[in-house]
């Protein structure tokens, strides 16, 4: 009786230990997921502009605002005149800090800056067609130009945005797109590198390799899914990237088609693993049943065989898809970006 109350309270205890454990967990998974989200939506609320400046033109500059792609545009020279933003037909000036400097001696800014506010204020009145891109510091209640308002990322812009420059001065560049179209075209490539030869691997191992040949392959195989992932993007960067260089006559071998192959052959390894393991869980009387009913070796494999084990072989590719799509490292030092 008394070993009975113990094992319940035990039982109790330990289904208690796995409740409280399950709930803190699902709590801090909630919990990373909330700041996550907060801090990501975050950026759709912030300026784009470097913090500490602001962009200023002359009061009279008819163009209003700015989106972060135009001033980009500005900056690196491919938008010249005010009229391709709305405004008058004129040249854009570009005035920096640098140029303020330039234009006035020490002695009028100020040993100690003192005078710069005045000095910026003078600058932009005295040039209608310039752009400023100063600290916010310098800009007083007397300046007497005007400061274009900071205009935040939108989703649009987020996700169909071209360019990925979020140290781009003076506006950060937030746009995805490459990013996302880089890891579809990286992943595809490499999952359909991997499927075939990882299903032609499990199938030999499986049902064609003795268990002398498989007692050595098999190991030898799930070494390679612990082997760390710069490991392989060192051996991408001097056998692949120089391989396809050579082999394509391009100027450079870092090339999408080095990170499919990269991440082909690290998910080699976990699809090889869990197909061979389901298609060696097919009982052995329905392989037996389809021999004696004339099927050879061949249609049995794909007709009973690969059947049986399809949940598990999609396992397999989908944990070999989450293998390529995850990974970062390797495809960075095979990919150059």
């Amino acid at each position: 009786m008394f070993n009975k109350k113990k094992n319940r309270f035990l039982e109790t205890l330990v289904e208690w230990i796995f409740r409280f454990s399950g709930s803190i967990t699902t709590l801090a998974i909630l919990l990373i997921s909330v700041f996550l989200f907060t801090e990501g939506w975050g950026l759709f609320h912030s300026s784009t502009i470097e913090k500490g400046y602001v962009l200023c033109v002359n009061r009279a500059n008819k163009v209003a605002k700015l989106s972060p792609k135009q001033v980009k545009e500005i900056y690196d020279g491919n938008i010249t005149n005010w009229k391709q933003l709305g405004g008058v037909d004129a040249p854009i000036e570009i005035l920096r800090m640098d140029d303020i400097a330039s234009l006035y001696t020490e002695e009028e800014i100020g040993a100690n800056f003192e005078h710069l506010p005045a000095k910026l204020s003078q600058a932009m009145t005295e040039r209608k067609n310039a752009i400023g891109f100063f600290p916010k510091q310098f800009i007083d209640k007397n300046f007497t130009g005007r400061v274009l308002p900071p205009e935040t990322i939108t989703p649009g812009e987020y996700f169909g945005g071209k360019e990925w420059l979020p140290t781009a001065t003076p506006a950060a560049q937030f746009g995805v797109l490459p990013l996302i179209l880089g890891t579809l075209w990286v992943s595809i490539g490499a999952i359909l590198l991997a499927l075939p030869f990882g299903m032609a691997v499990s199938i030999y191992l499986a049902e064609i390799a003795g268990n002398r040949v498989r007692k050595i392959l098999k190991p030898l195989i799930e070494l390679l899914a612990g082997i760390p992932s710069v490991v392989y993007g060192f051996f991408g960067l001097v056998v692949i990237v120089p391989f396809i260089r050579n082999l394509f006559n391009l100027p450079v071998g870092e090339t999408a088609l080095a990170g499919s192959i990269v991440l082909a052959i690290m998910a080699l390894p976990t699809i090889i693993t869990v197909a061979e393991d389901a298609m060696r869980n097919t009982p052995v009387a329905m392989k037996e049943s389809s021999l004696a009913l004339g099927a050879t070796h061949w249609q049995t494999i794909y007709r009973v065989v690969i059947p049986y084990a399809s949940s598990g072989i999609m396992a397999a590719i989908v944990l070999g898809i989450g293998r390529a799509v995850g990974e970062t490292m390797a495809v960075l030092m095979v990919t150059g970006n």
